[in-house]
């Protein structure tokens, strides 16, 4: 028995790739909600530069690259280029402020007879989710020498 050989795929340019136009285009938007995040208070920064570089990195690598050397997002991309967790104090304050805001905007919800249940759900698993996620990447402490 003869064995097929296998088809070859041509590999597909970048300007035919829809993937490809769809990261970009995440992390474009991803850009702009975060330079907003600079000036308005509330508004996360530091997530929406990791959507962007991640988005960058899978579509336009030279985007990734111009993204880290915008002076503006320095602060925020050099925790993610040293590789380095959060300290104890961030991961800390990061989790009372984000619980805080939750149960806040709960709370208003619920007096104005706004809350759903399925509302409430989402708010909640996100919190819940978001808690994860420092809890995961905070800084373990390091052994002495």
């Amino acid at each position: 028995m003869e064995r097929a050989c296998p088809v070859e795929r041509q590999p597909v340019s970048w300007v035919r790739d829809p993937r490809r136009w769809a990261f970009a285009g995440i992390g474009v938007a991803s850009v702009g909600l975060g330079w907003l995040g600079v000036f308005i208070p509330g508004l996360p920064t530091t997530i929406f530069l990791i959507i962007a570089s991640y988005c960058f990195t899978r579509s336009c690598p030279w985007l990734e690259d111009r993204l880290l050397r915008i002076p503006l997002f320095a602060p925020y991309m050099k925790v993610l280029d040293e590789g380095r967790g959060m300290s104890k104090k961030a991961a800390t304050s990061a989790l009372v402020s984000m619980w805080s805001c939750v149960g806040v905007s709960l709370g208003v919800l619920y007096l104005a007879s706004r809350l759903t249940p399925w509302m409430a759900a989402a708010v909640v698993l996100a919190a819940v989710a978001g808690t994860g996620m420092i809890l995961l990447y905070a800084r373990k402490p390091h052994a002495a020498p």
